[in-house]
């Protein structure tokens, strides 16, 4: 349920779970190389989805070297990237998202992405997903902020 009542089907569970189904875009339980095609081709030019960087990402959390992230891999990643400096995926997905570099997601860049990913929502309903997130109608939300919004 979206905070202003329109009917919006997310997931509860946790933020990690929430930001692992956002980048399966496929739906089927794991992170492949094509689903982070499609999810980064929707945001950025060439330079993020490249076939380099996107391999890239997947050879860091695939540690059972199957070609793809499951679920404990990915929260192993971003569970262990505050211990050994490394960027978490999520963190990469805000970056790609906030277009504009400025450390925030504001209204333009969510309700793009949202559209991107298939949910309608209006601008009052990304007005409250901001505002959910601790941020406000001007300035967006901060990387903690869009995990809470995920977490709804």
């Amino acid at each position: 349920m979206c905070p202003t009542g329109t009917s919006f089907q997310t997931v509860s569970t946790s933020n990690l779970r929430s930001a692992f189904q956002v980048l399966d875009v496929d739906g089927d339980g794991k992170i492949s190389y094509d689903d982070l095609r499609a999810f980064y081709g929707g945001f950025s030019g060439p330079e993020t989805s490249s076939e380099d960087v996107i391999g890239s990402m997947i050879s860091v959390a695939d540690s059972n070297k199957n070609g793809y992230v499951e679920y404990e891999e990915f929260e192993k990643v971003l569970n262990g990237r505050k211990k050994n400096g490394k960027i978490g995926v999520m963190e990469d997905a805000f970056r790609v998202m906030d277009k504009d570099g400025d450390g925030k997601v504001g209204h333009e860049d969510l309700k793009s992405y949202l559209n991107w990913a298939g949910f309608e929502a209006c601008d009052e309903d990304v007005k409250a997903m901001i505002r959910l997130g601790g941020g406000d109608e001007n300035g967006g939300v901060t990387f903690e902020g869009l995990l809470k919004i995920l977490a709804v």
